[in-house]
């Protein structure tokens, strides 16, 4: 006989998940569409509470998307590693906890297998598709999450213990002992040789080819946009500019269509910064025939499209970006292991640098605001370029 207390109370967690993604709706420019029901689960109605005020506050969308990520980790890790939720403020000792299971030795991994992560704890993680490393975490993905739990501690009127010295050593020591490489986020960037093979592979007249050859052309060309900007490109942010000659120093050469794209807030600027992107030439011409053919005069630039070739009117996620490119990499004959939407940004960079373009005028393009990062990718292709490799050949 079925117990009634029990029932009631899966009808009653049933219920509460409902009603948070709900109120998730609220975020639905924010939150990705395909978690929703997940981070429902995972979320208590104080984080909901948390994220839509910090909405309300005009926090940046992916700074947003980013928190709400990084809570229901925490949550679902919280939950497995404790038996209880994420409590407010988080104990040292939590703090400690959770360096300890994500960032470890592998050696002693290998020797002692209850060093790091316990086995149900991973299994749980994984069960719910939020783990998918198969060592220790990236420091950085690390230092992000504690940021992230710190952030939403300080904005919920408490004071954690984010900045212990206890907790400062062993972040130094994990790192120190997980000796984990930097894993670039793309593999291999996509340069315009790289290019050229996904725009074949989607050269056709279905609107889904019209939208992908847009979008690929899109990115790169705007200076290798993040695949969040792509995914939020409305029309409203595109301005006609006069036609431009395709050799700035020939009066006589031939004229180009001519677009400026306003990027609005990004991941490095705010909603109220000025800052634009020029689209020149065959980008511009791929943009207005896809914005044509499928009747889209307003809104999101890029949208869904089902597979009887009805476009949506919802936006492309940003992890869309990444399954179309992905896609493309496949279809051309190239390992999509080795590519993902990150790879047009450092290709565009690389490809700039293998060009001669000097790095100032091509930050310009990508509105990089860090020299540093900027010019690592030219620092490689001038390696490579030059003479101290070539000693003995």
């Amino acid at each position: 006989m079925a117990n009634p207390d029990k029932s009631r109370k899966a009808t009653s967690v049933r219920d509460d998940q409902l009603r948070r993604a709900e109120e998730l709706d609220a975020l639905d420019a924010i939150l990705p569409f395909d978690r929703r029901d997940q981070l429902a689960a995972l979320l208590t109605d104080d984080d909901v509470d948390t994220l839509k005020h910090l909405a309300r506050e005009g926090m940046g969308d992916n700074t947003l998307r980013a928190l709400a990520s990084d809570l229901g980790y925490l949550e679902a890790w919280c939950q497995l590693a404790t038996g209880s939720p994420l409590p407010w403020p988080a104990p040292e000792a939590l703090l400690l906890k959770f360096v300890a299971h994500h960032l470890w030795d592998p050696v002693k991994r290998a020797e002692d297998p209850t060093h790091g992560m316990p086995a149900d704890v991973e299994a749980g993680l994984r069960a719910e598709r939020l783990l998918r490393t198969a060592g220790p975490h990236a420091p950085g993905t690390v230092r992000r999450r504690l940021t992230s739990w710190s952030i939403l501690t300080r904005w919920r009127g408490l004071t954690g213990a984010f900045g212990a010295p206890s907790l400062k050593s062993a972040l130094r020591l994990a790192v120190r002992a997980s000796s984990r490489p930097r894993q670039r986020r793309s593999k291999k960037a996509v340069t315009v040789d790289v290019l050229v093979k996904l725009l074949q592979a989607c050269a056709g007249d279905r609107l889904v080819d019209l939208r992908d050859r847009a979008l690929l052309l899109t990115a790169f060309a705007s200076g290798g946009r993040r695949r969040s900007e792509v995914a939020g490109l409305r029309v409203e942010d595109l301005t006609d500019e006069e036609p431009v000659r395709a050799d700035p120093n020939d009066k006589n050469s031939p004229p180009l269509p001519c677009l400026s794209i306003h990027l609005g807030r990004t991941k490095t600027t705010r909603s109220d910064d000025n800052e634009h992107v020029l689209l020149i030439g065959r980008p511009v011409t791929a943009l207005k025939r896809w914005l044509a053919e499928a009747a889209i005069k307003e809104g999101p630039v890029f949208r869904r499209i089902d597979q009887w070739g009805n476009i949506d009117r919802r936006a492309l996620t940003p992890q869309s970006v990444n399954v179309i490119l992905k896609s493309r990499a496949k279809q051309a004959g190239l390992d999509p292991a080795l590519f993902s939407a990150h790879g047009l940004r450092s290709g565009y960079l690389t490809e700039a640098a293998n060009r001669g373009i000097p790095l100032p005028e091509a930050m310009q393009q990508s509105r990089h605001k860090s020299v540093t990062q900027a010019a690592s990718y030219y620092n490689n292709a001038e390696r490579k370029q030059g003479r101290a490799a070539r000693l003995i050949i």
